[in-house]
């Protein structure tokens, strides 16, 4: 058994005393796991770091086996990646989140927002926005997919203020107001053609708001924890920002109706 395939590298551990389990990101065939033979050495060391896009070849002698990678680097952004905070969670978070998915199950259309997100990691508000608009990709995948073009009380398309903790669809600001207390906030950057890019405060209601329907129907399903990954990145950017508001702690949203 033998492919080859566009990848970006998530990371990797010590298998004996010169080779690596390596963890990539392709765009045919998902997340996937491979030895790497001389991993260690000081000319693979540069290579094999998270963020850097590189090309895999995966061979094995049965496509249930780990087998092993040759790989070759294509765009090493890895020390770039290493000069801001936001970058350093930003690459440990989103690799967190890709392990939500199964391994060897293609999602191209991740690997293309990945090979996206990770060329704007410096730049806090469109890594923050694009931060989460793949959550919201991912919980999709997940199937737990949040329905935010129209209020699910009205039908409307305009105006939408809030999402329902319950059912993740949005609600309009005249149908959500009695209960907006009860309600988590739809930040205008995410309302459908929405024109005006992110700011500090609708990021840290954006962070609220994927945070919480992470946890509910990802992580206490499955007893994890989100990881510190995710709330350094969010608090990074924001901080970057200054004008943010803070990010309350992703655990006042687990009781949250």
């Amino acid at each position: 058994m033998q492919w080859t395939d566009e990848a970006i590298f998530l990371g990797a551990r010590r298998h004996g005393e010169t080779s690596v389990i390596a963890e990539v990101m392709t765009r045919a065939r998902g997340r996937h796991l491979g030895m790497i033979r001389g991993g260690r050495s000081r000319t693979m060391q540069p290579v094999l770091q998270p963020g850097n896009r590189v090309e895999v070849t995966w061979r094995a002698r049965l496509d249930e086996h780990l087998g092993e990678f040759r790989v070759e680097p294509v765009t090493l952004r890895a020390a770039r990646l290493m000069e801001s905070a936001t970058a350093v969670y930003g690459v440990q978070a989103l690799a967190a989140l890709l392990r939500l998915l199964p391994e060897r199950e293609p999602h191209p259309h991740l690997f293309d927002a990945l090979d996206v997100i990770l060329d704007h990691l410096e730049e806090p508000a469109a890594a923050g926005e694009l931060f989460i608009r793949f959550e919201l990709e991912v919980l999709n995948d997940l199937g737990f997919g949040l329905d935010l073009d129209q209020c699910a009380a009205t039908g409307r398309r305009d105006d939408l203020a809030f999402v329902s903790p319950k059912t993740g669809r949005a609600v309009c600001r005249e149908a959500g107001s009695p209960w907006a207390d009860r309600m988590l906030a739809l930040p205008g950057f995410l309302n459908p053609g929405a024109t005006k890019a992110a700011n500090g405060e609708s990021l840290a209601e954006a962070f609220r708001l994927t945070g919480f329907f992470l946890n509910r129907h990802v992580y206490e399903p499955r007893g994890l924890e989100p990881g510190a990954a995710r709330e350094g990145f969010c608090q990074a950017a924001l901080k970057t920002l200054r004008a943010a508001p803070a990010l309350e702690p992703l655990a006042a949203t687990r009781n949250m109706p």
